[in-house]
């Protein structure tokens, strides 16, 4: 099937095909574009940007910093020079990630650490599902961030590479009103067997399932989770068998599913008939919603290190551009 850009007046969403890993492309009905992960190919990434017209990203995200996930993004950073890049504010330890950081640094982009906001995207928001407290800090599994999409009565959710400790920890903290039901839901770690769970899937109930996955070692999508899927009523999608997978969705809350294959269908949204209200095409993220500290103040760098908080990242309380000299996001590195 030939590759077609976004379809104006709509939001698209595009599983992009990029072998074994994460890719998600997401168009407001105006034109506003996110890019959640990347894969793990700079030169696949790139050709799909293109061949899908994409002109402009307005934001970049990393669920998590494994290079599944991050490798697509310099290319992206490199090329459209978004405005945000959002992250779990864990650094990576790979050179992929440095090269990522350096591409976003060269690119004027800056840092977002992922907290409880909403990002509107034109008419469509984006609901910042940042790692639950708790998450050991070494674990980038278990930090991935997730991005909950609603346009009118329309919703997705991604959620990374997440396990179930951290699914159990949105749980506590979210309604199930917030979790679900799911329209199209991506599938945690490709289908590992250690992420979705029973107990995860009755909270989000998702209608249709993408796995996004290609050639591998680790058995992905596992019988386990395909068979999760199936007992919850899902319709499973496979980027590995149908190529990218994407989702077209009208005002109306009608939308469409196709594949680079061949393969469709059509669903109506939660709540059909509910149209969006119209929002300015603008994408400004907001305050956090929890309430963050905002009497920490360091004098100098030296009370950051002597207070273990070294290196402060912007969005943290205490972080103030006094003590970031090169503005790159990072203070007293």
């Amino acid at each position: 099937m030939q590759a077609q850009a976004a379809f104006p007046g709509a939001l698209t969403i595009r599983f992009l095909d990029v072998g074994q890993g994460d890719a998600v492309l997401i168009t407001s009905p105006e034109g506003k574009s996110v890019l959640y992960d990347g894969g793990r190919s700079e030169p696949r990434l790139q050709t799909l940007l293109r061949q899908y017209e994409v002109q402009t990203l307005d934001l970049v995200a990393a669920s998590h910093a494994d290079a599944d996930h991050i490798t697509g993004l310099i290319p992206a950073v490199s090329l459209y020079k978004p405005r945000f890049f959002l992250n779990n504010g864990l650094a990576g330890t790979t050179q992929t990630w440095r090269k990522l950081v350096t591409a976003a640094q060269q690119a004027g982009t800056q840092g977002l650490v992922a907290r409880d906001q909403i990002i509107n995207l034109g008419s469509v928001k984006l609901t910042v599902l940042a790692p639950p407290p708790g998450m050991p800090g070494n674990e980038q599994n278990l930090n991935s961030v997730g991005l909950l999409v609603q346009y009118g009565a329309f919703r997705a959710l991604m959620t990374g590479d997440s396990e179930t400790p951290e699914t159990a920890g949105w749980l506590k903290k979210y309604p199930a009103s917030t979790l679900g039901p799911i329209d199209v839901y991506k599938s945690i770690h490709h289908g590992a067997a250690n992420g979705d769970n029973t107990t995860w899937l009755a909270a989000v109930r998702p209608r249709n399932v993408v796995v996004s996955v290609g050639p591998n070692n680790y058995g992905h999508p596992t019988a386990t989770a395909l068979n999760l899927y199936k007992s919850v009523g899902a319709v499973t999608w496979r980027t590995d068998q149908m190529g990218t997978v994407t989702i077209t969705v009208q005002p109306s809350g009608a939308y469409t599913i196709t594949t680079e294959k061949g393969r469709s269908a059509q669903g109506q949204a939660t709540g059909a008939g509910v149209s969006p209200a119209p929002r300015p095409a603008s994408m400004v993220p907001s305050p956090p919603a929890s309430a963050v500290p905002s009497s920490v103040n360091y004098a100098n760098c030296a009370a950051v290190r002597a207070a273990g908080k070294s290196p402060l990242l912007r969005g943290q309380p205490g972080y103030s551009t006094k003590l970031d000299r090169d503005g790159d996001g990072r203070a007293c590195e």
